[in-house]
């Protein structure tokens, strides 16, 4: 298909639903079924058997149409769990999940990490036992965004504890509704409570929502967290204007007469990180990579991790004494679609990117697989390294 036929399509698209008027999740399966959700799969899934590289050409023409954009109404399954179906799932899971799951009819959650299963996913405790046609699940999951909201779960289980930890985990999708799920807030130092801890009480599972083959787990898992550090840095690519808070933060700081050469420094430092950030997120959406996420997922995840943070103290500093309050300590849980709520305060946001570092794969764990799987470096020393899950010391 050449750009002209796809344009053609996003035409009709907008002419018969217009983003003004359509109800957003009415417009997601208008997209859907036009096959301009994810142009490179087939049109049973929501595409067109077509160049990835074409997805950037949709989302610019309906960004600017002022189109919805299907992330902010399920943005753990369409920047996560979607993506990993589409790459793991049988075709019946494909048909059943993929177009709710693109509409925002049902929300997802991702269910990896746990209490002593951070960094080292792969040492996760949860269990799946087989029960005839069933599995059963039980265990507990932490840092589940939007958990409270989902209808659904992609879950990682340990189903063979006598065999290495990465050989012995099976991905499951969980309904978040089932008896034996229970959803509990945690509450952050903003006061917000966006993560969950979610625990697992004989919860069955058919083997048809069994994603992958037995012992497959953490193929299916890789495939995820790629796509996760993707959609968290690569979300830098559709900012306007890159940078140009810090610029605006620091002219009126100066204009109070609270400008300096050391702050002026600092502003365009990370006005000039901000553009290359935004350039190299530009860059690798170019490459043609949807649907098959690389390495310059890490790479944009680790750098937009790290500048957040700075940019977020700078602005802070900018505040001077009144930087050290916070406008309430209020308990809120976040609501679909996500930004909905408002411009959070700076005082927010810096509390909020400490966090930037640690979700998504720590910085430390993200250096680790650029220096080992990118640039070819020594691995570290694992210990656990062809040891049972259940012989390892815990």
């Amino acid at each position: 298909m050449s750009s002209e036929q796809l344009n053609a399509a996003i035409d009709a698209l907008l002419r018969e639903h217009p983003p003004a008027t359509t109800d957003p999740h009415e417009f997601f399966g208008a997209r859907f079924d036009a096959g301009l959700a994810w142009v490179w799969v087939d049109p049973a899934d929501g595409g067109r058997n077509e160049d990835p590289a074409l997805q950037g050409l949709v989302e610019q023409r309906l960004t600017e149409a002022g189109a919805p954009h299907p992330g902010s109404y399920n943005p753990i399954g369409i920047g996560m769990c979607g993506p990993t179906i589409l790459a793991h799932g049988t075709p019946e899971q494909r048909a059943r999940y993929l177009r709710p799951l693109y509409t925002g009819a049902e929300v997802w959650s991702q269910l990896f990490s746990e209490p002593s299963a951070g960094s080292d996913v792969a040492g996760l405790a949860t269990r799946a036992r087989r029960d005839g046609d069933d599995w059963i699940l039980d265990g507990q999951k932490v840092w589940t965004s939007f958990a409270h909201l989902a209808s659904y779960g992609l879950i990682l289980a340990r189903t063979d504890p006598d065999v290495p930890k990465h050989n012995g985990i099976t991905a499951f999708l969980v309904d978040m509704k089932a008896p034996g799920v229970d959803v509990r807030p945690l509450r952050q130092m903003t006061g917000a409570a966006e993560f969950n801890e979610v625990f697992f009480d004989g919860v069955r599972v058919p083997d048809s929502d069994r994603l992958g083959d037995v012992g497959a787990g953490w193929r299916v898992g890789t495939t995820t967290l790629m796509n996760e550090r993707v959609s968290l840095g690569g979300a830098i690519a559709t900012r306007d204007e890159p940078g140009a808070d810090l610029l605006e933060g620091y002219r009126v700081a100066a204009s109070r007469g609270e400008g300096n050469p050391v702050r002026r420094d600092q502003a365009v430092r990370l006005w000039i990180e901000a553009n290359i950030n935004y350039l190299t997120a530009v860059r690798a959406a170019a490459g043609g990579n949807r649907g098959k996420p690389g390495p310059e997922g890490s790479v944009l995840k680790l750098a937009s991790a790290e500048f957040n943070r700075r940019a977020a103290e700078f602005q802070l500093d900018l505040l001077g004494a009144s930087g050290t309050l916070i406008p309430d300590y209020e308990m809120r849980r976040p609501t679909l679609p996500y930004g909905s709520g408002g411009i959070p305060s700076t005082q927010t946001v810096f509390l909020r990117t400490r966090a930037n570092t640690i979700e998504g794969g720590t910085s430390e764990v993200l250096r680790n697989i650029l220096g080992e799987r990118v640039l070819g470096l020594p691995g570290d020393v694992r210990v656990d390294k062809g040891v049972a899950w259940k012989d390892v010391p815990r």
